[in-house]
This record gives C-alpha cells, sequence and structure tokens, in this order.
C-alpha cells in the first residue's frame, strides 16, 4: 500500500493500481451499482485530457515533457480503463469521475517520465487538470459519446429498414385480412405491411441525423460555470478545435458556455428521439408476434424462424423471442426517457449535478436501441409467409363485405352479416336473396386489390 495525502487528510491506496486518493474516498462513498462506465465515454474523455495536455504545451503553459508524457499516457486508454472504476452514479456531477481520469493519467505519465505511481511528478490537478473542470470536460465527453454512438446506431437502422424493405418486396403479392383493435379488417397486402414497418424506420433514421446538430456545441473552454474562469482567452478560443482534430468528431464551441454547462436540455431532446425509436421497434416486434401467434389457433399469417426451443416442456414450440428481447430493451429506453426528462429539468442555477445520471443512461439506451436493431436485422430476413393462412384468413372475413355497403347500405349488410352469424358466404347469401340479385353479381364487387388500395398507392 502506498500513503497518499490530500487536504482532508491521509489515505491508502494500493500499489498497483493508478488511481489515486480522491477516486480511493469516491469508492468508499459510492458503493458499487454494478453499472460501469461506457468505454465510448472514457475514450472521449482520455482524448479530451489529450488534447488540453497538446494545446496547453503549445501556448507554452504546460512543460513539453509533461505533456508528451501525458498524451503517451493518453494514448493508453484501452490499458487504463480498467483503472477508471467510478461507479457512473457517483455524486458531485461527474467530480469524482474526472478526479479518476486525473489520476489514472498522471500516475502513468509519472511512471513514463520514470517515477513510480503516486509520486506525481505528473499532478491530476495542476497539469492533468489544467485549465479545466468537472463542470466542461464531463459533459463535453458526453456529447462526444452520444455522437458516435447516434452514429452507430443510425447506421443499425439503416441496415433494418433494408432487411425490412426486402420482406416488403418478398411479400408484396401476398393478400390478407387487415385488423383493426385485433379484430377483422379489410385486406391488405402481407408486403404493405412491412412497407409500413419501413417507413417508420425511415422517419426515424432522419430523426436521429438531424438531431446531431442539436448535440454538437460543447461547452469545453467554460470550466467551472461557463464563465472560463482559470483559463487564459487564448486556451478557450482553441481548445474546441483541438479537440475535434483528435476525435474526429465535428464539435462546436457553444456562443454561450453558461447556457451550455448548466442547460442539459440537448440531451432530453434527443432522447426523446431515442425513444421515438423504441416506440417503431416495440410495434414492429409486438406485430410480428402477432402475425405469428398461434400459429395453428391463432392468426399464424407468418412463420418466425427456429432459432431455439421455446419450451421446457412442451415439444416443438418455437417462440417470437427476438422480438421479446427488442421490447424488453425498449421498455427500458421508455423508463430511461422519463428519468432523463426528470434529471435535465432538476439541475440547480449553473450547473446539472445529476450529469453522471443522464450521460449514463443516454448511452445505454443508445446501446439498447443499437442491439435491439442488430437483432432484428438478423431475424427478420429469415421470417416467412404462410400464404395458405393468409388466404383461408381472408376468405373468412366479414370485412371483405366493405364494398357492398354502396349497394346495401351500412345497416342492411350490418344485419346480414348478424344473421349469418359472421359467416362470408351465408351473408352473400342473404344479401343475393333480399334483393335478388345473383351471388356472383355481388362477388364481383370484392375486388381485393382495389380493397387493398393497389391502384392508389
Amino acid at each position: 500500500m502506498r500513503k497518499e495525502k490530500d487536504y482532508l487528510g491521509e489515505i491508502e491506496v494500493e500499489d498497483d493500481v493508478y488511481y489515486g486518493i480522491h477516486t480511493k474516498r469516491a469508492l468508499i462513498n459510492f458503493p458499487a451499482t454494478s453499472e460501469k462506465l461506457d468505454d465510448t465515454f472514457i475514450w472521449a474523455y482520455f482524448t479530451i485530457k489529450k488534447a488540453c495536455a497538446l494545446l496547453n504545451a503549445e501556448l507554452g503553459y504546460l512543460d513539453e515533457k509533461i505533456s508528451v508524457a501525458i498524451t503517451r499516457a493518453c494514448d493508453e486508454w484501452q490499458f487504463l480503463k480498467d483503472h477508471i472504476v467510478i461507479d457512473p452514479l457517483c455524486g458531485g456531477a461527474g467530480t469524482s469521475v474526472n478526479m479518476n481520469v486525473n489520476e489514472v493519467i498522471a500516475n502513468r505519465a509519472s511512471e513514463i517520465l520514470g517515477r513510480r505511481k503516486g509520486e506525481y511528478i505528473v499532478d491530476p490537478i495542476l497539469h492533468v487538470n489544467l485549465h479545466q473542470s468537472t463542470n466542461d470536460t464531463f459533459p463535453t465527453a458526453g456529447k462526444i459519446a452520444v455522437i458516435v454512438k447516434l452514429r452507430e446506431l443510425i447506421n443499425e437502422v439503416i441496415n433494418l429498414q433494408d432487411k425490412i424493405q426486402q420482406k416488403e418486396k418478398e411479400f408484396y403479392s401476398i393478400k390478407k385480412p387487415g385488423r383493426t383493435q385485433l379484430m377483422d379488417g379489410p385486406p391488405i397486402m402481407l408486403g404493405q405491411e412491412f412497407g409500413s414497418f419501413a417507413d417508420a424506420l425511415a422517419r426515424d433514421r432522419w430523426r436521429l441525423y438531424k438531431v446531431e446538430e442539436r448535440i454538437r456545441t460543447v461547452n469545453i473552454g467554460g470550466t467551472a460555470i461557463g464563465t472560463g474562469i482559470g483559463a487564459p482567452k487564448e486556451y478557450i478560443l482553441k481548445i474546441v478545435d483541438k479537440i475535434r482534430q483528435l476525435c474526429g468528431v465535428k464539435i462546436s464551441k457553444a456562443e454561450n458556455l453558461i447556457d451550455s454547462t448548466q442547460n442539459w436540455d440537448v440531451f432530453s431532446e434527443v432522447h426523446g428521439l431515442l425513444k421515438s425509436l423504441a416506440v417503431n421497434l416495440y410495434k414492429i416486434s409486438n406485430d410480428i408476434r402477432l402475425l405469428a401467434s398461434g400459429p395453428k389457433t391463432a392468426i399464424g399469417e407468418i412463420i418466425l424462424p427456429q432459432i431455439q426451443a421455446g419450451s421446457s416442456i412442451m415439444p416443438g414450440k418455437i417462440n417470437p423471442v427476438v422480438c421479446e428481447y427488442v421490447m424488453q430493451l425498449c421498455h427500458v429506453v421508455f423508463a430511461n426517457d422519463v428519468l432523463i426528462a426528470h434529471a435535465c429539468s432538476l439541475g440547480n442555477l449553473e450547473l446539472n449535478q445529476f450529469a453522471p445520471l443522464i450521460v449514463h443512461y443516454t448511452l445505454k439506451s443508445l446501446d439498447f436501441l443499437k442491439n435491439s436493431c442488430i437483432a432484428l436485422s438478423a431475424y427478420i430476413p429469415f421470417i416467412k409467409a404462410d400464404e395458405r393462412k393468409c388466404s383461408e384468413n381472408l376468405e373468412r372475413s366479414t370485412a371483405l363485405l366493405t364494398p357492398l355497403i354502396n349497394i346495401f347500405g351500412y345497416k342492411e349488410v350490418s344485419e346480414a352479416i348478424k344473421i349469418a352469424n359472421w359467416d362470408l358466404y351465408r351473408a352473400i347469401e342473404i344479401l343475393s336473396e333480399k334483393r335478388h340479385i345473383d351471388p356472383q353479381e355481388i362477388i364481383q364487387n370484392l375486388n381485393i386489390d382495389k380493397m387493398a388500395g393497389l391502384g392508389y398507392h
């Protein structure tokens, strides 16, 4: 064990760890929740620290040797990330996370310069954190990580949309009954149903693409509350460009650093669109479950891929497991949206103290939705249509008689269906007998293609 000291006193820290006294105190104060900081967020944080070290050296505020050691340590983030041990839901608006990163970089940089951990020839605050605050580094790292994951998610939405559009083409000529409130409705093509799934995802794709513009502006350089206290003007003006060069993400300096520091509504906006995607993924998954239900005793119009056994006791059972997986993840995203909206609104005055929660659960929602798209993209290509069942269900549906209201009137057709006990052909016979019209003449008015809107869409 090594002893480290701060203004609160002295504490022992394990010899083999790269973090220091501030992190150790936080580990004692915040019992682990089993949540882990996101790797992309950690990468973004190390990239910011590297950019700050480089710029401070260029401007003459940091010794060149120390800057080189810090940047080398930052480049080793994948090795050092295991020493970023602070719980994501720590108190203090992310200060413990920032100090954990500072201490790890400082100790590794000190090693690079030939010293041992804890000797701090490179100081966590004076060198690694020079001209910075938790309150501008933490949200900037969060926004960079969100943008990276947002782009990954958009790619998966595009891939899923493509897979569904392929099914739209494959199923386009298959006629089946539509359903409203789960009851028989006018006919529709199976391909049309899948086409509506694809169009919903197209809207999500566009919304997510556009919202990146809203989260690009960062408050780095604003330090504690956005006023830039403790940082020179030339640093404030140049730090965003330096970070952008290193991370490859098109961030920009916020016009009002104070506003960008204290107001987190953009995270609520972004997550609201993640929720919209979750709504569509949930409906798509649930509709697939319904269309496959039975399959012999219910709708059964599509056949699910046989990817795993559905029961430990019922032989031959196949369940919509991927759909249920996606629906569960979407439920979490719905809950996260409420959580993030409240957290964004509860920031006080110049700072949002719930920054760790907001960033962490936004990143988790992005991961959950990405996983949902990946799972559905692998699943949907193997869905098949049961054309016979589609045809049988359609031929039994009295909703096919809807066009007849233009001939017999709504009330008369309804009475015929009721008397026929919802038997399609018996209802046609009743209408035929009542008006003395040949049944075949009545049937000629039941143009399924026209009812499905094929001449109009």
